[in-house]
């Protein structure tokens, strides 16, 4: 696995790739690598010469400067889960001035109002944050295709606008969430949990089931009721937010409609740590 720090390297090995009739399949990461960053990898492996894989703390998606601190960073360690997974032949790892060499400051984008819901609401800048880091990877990468888990199902939205918007050839795929035994999503952030934390964690996964179930059966406003009561019996979490939202334009809804997918989202601190997930309604 070829290993590099500077955006000039990068593209002129990928530029001799690209000249040879390689395809170039692309996931950006944060590290802290975990077996959910793997499953792109090896989903980019199968229709890609080339995999690529980034890793880089964007400090401009971070509207809470504790939580930039605290994010954990191993770059040693995530280039040896890299390699020993076998599925990435180039890490790009850059330095803050590769990134933005201009100083720290973000684009501002529209969405289309995507990035006004969820996430939106709590994270201000948040998303203008994403789309520049995402930008700027994608114009120095150039991936043929580029690959974003599912946990992150707002972000991922948003990406597919931005290449729209922007008239990128990438195409972009969501890969499904990757789990641990109990059901809780795979995120660098649990590395932050306690085994106690993490074990007392897969109640946001179960009540995610429960709502499928009961999205057959309830309204959604008894529903949004039942998980408030859920959350405020767990000893050391707080829900930030729970809805059920129309997939397509991210919008809460209140009531359910034949022609439409729906999907509920939830984001739950358990203690300091903050989580997310997400889980298609049937």
């Amino acid at each position: 696995m070829k290993v590099y720090h500077r955006k000039n390297d990068l593209e002129t090995y990928l530029e001799r790739q690209k000249e040879m009739g390689k395809k170039i399949g692309f996931a950006p990461t944060m590290g802290a690598l975990h077996e959910g960053h793997l499953s792109l990898y090896h989903e980019a492996k199968k229709v890609n010469d080339v995999v690529v894989s980034s890793v880089f703390v964007n400090p401009t998606q971070f509207n809470n400067a504790a939580d930039l601190e605290k994010y954990p960073r191993d770059v040693e360690n995530d280039i040896a889960v890299l390699r020993q997974s076998g599925a990435v032949d180039v890490l790009y790892a850059p330095t803050v001035s590769e990134i933005y060499p201009e100083g720290l400051k973000s684009k501002q984008y529209d969405f289309d109002g995507l990035e006004h819901e969820m996430e939106g609401k709590f994270r201000p800048g948040h998303f203008d944050g994403v789309g520049t880091v995402v930008e700027t990877l994608f114009r120095q990468v150039k991936p043929d295709h580029a690959y974003f888990g599912e946990k992150d199902y707002q972000q991922l939205a948003i990406i597919k606008k931005l290449t729209e918007k922007l008239n990128l050839p990438i195409q972009i795929h969501g890969v499904p969430i990757f789990r641990e035994r109990n059901g809780l999503a795979m995120s660098s952030r649990n590395q932050r949990l306690t085994e106690y934390q993490k074990d007392a964690a897969k109640i946001i996964y179960e009540t995610l089931q429960r709502t499928n179930e009961w999205f057959q059966t309830i309204s959604v406003t008894e529903i949004n009721n039942r998980v408030k009561e859920i959350f405020e019996k767990q000893d050391g979490m707080v829900l930030e937010y729970f809805e059920i939202s129309d997939e397509a334009t991210l919008k809460e809804t209140d009531s359910r409609h034949d022609n439409r997918s729906y999907r509920a989202f939830i984001v739950v601190f358990v203690g300091e740590v903050r989580l997310i997930d997400n889980l298609h309604l049937d």
